[in-house]
């Protein structure tokens, strides 16, 4: 083994680590927000929320950590070389998130929702496990996967065009969209869906910001682009 070896491991694992503790520290937060906005812990569809949460991190683990730690050592950068538009909309759709779980944690205490049949919180938690496993497949087919918009030169940036990005440009999106709309759902508050509907916005704009940015600076991308035509939805956008 070459002298210095086992200290570039170590060094390579810190980033591997901050990812794990970035994420821990959000699902504990999402619990404060719905547990400290409904006053009470035995709320059972908020403890399936972050059941389903700590499911999603434990797969996109089980499928990063084996081979593709760079993945999560680019996500553990959070905000690093972002863009200032994406600054805004990345803020902004967290925001929103967090707004989404607070609401309807208060929904939950103050009854301002009336109680939804039980279908509608399994529509909610099927949408969360759909839009969850689509993030997850595009998370491991894309070994640039990032939290910001940047291109990464330093990593050999790309276009990738396997898995699901053989049929929309942003399947990782979609993923999201479908996620953000169902936590509503799965939590039985309507008015929850008013921030969770202003994130799905805000990540639409950001799609389309995205987008051009990748044509303009992403060698490839603008082919790309011409053979799979849509960035969400085939057929309409």
């Amino acid at each position: 083994m070459m002298p210095g070896t086992p200290s570039r491991e170590k060094d390579a694992m810190n980033p591997v680590a901050k990812r794990m503790t970035q994420v821990a520290l959000s699902i504990v937060f999402s619990a404060v927000l719905l547990f400290g906005g409904s006053g009470r812990l035995g709320w059972i569809w908020a403890w399936v929320y972050l059941a389903l949460s700590v499911a999603v991190v434990v797969a996109n683990a089980a499928t990063l950590l084996p081979s593709h730690r760079d993945v999560i050592a680019e996500r553990a950068g959070v905000g690093a070389g972002a863009k200032r538009w994406d600054r805004w909309l990345g803020g902004g759709t967290a925001v929103a998130t967090v707004v989404g779980l607070l609401v309807a944690g208060l929904d939950a205490r103050l009854s301002w929702t009336a109680p939804v049949p039980l279908y509608t919180h399994v529509v909610g938690v099927a949408c969360l496990i759909t839009g969850n496993a689509l993030f997850t497949w595009a998370l491991a087919v894309n070994p640039f996967f990032s939290t910001i918009v940047r291109i990464q030169t330093d990593r050999g940036h790309r276009v990738v065009d396997t898995g699901p990005y053989r049929s929309v440009r942003h399947p990782g999106y979609v993923g999201w969209i479908v996620t953000a709309l169902g936590t509503p759902v799965l939590l039985g508050s309507v008015f929850a869906l008013a921030p969770a509907v202003l994130g799905c916005a805000l990540m639409i704009w950001r799609t389309a910001t995205e987008d051009r940015t990748l044509r303009d600076e992403l060698p490839g991308y603008e082919d790309y682009a011409r053979r799979v035509r849509y960035r969400l939805m085939p057929g309409v956008w």
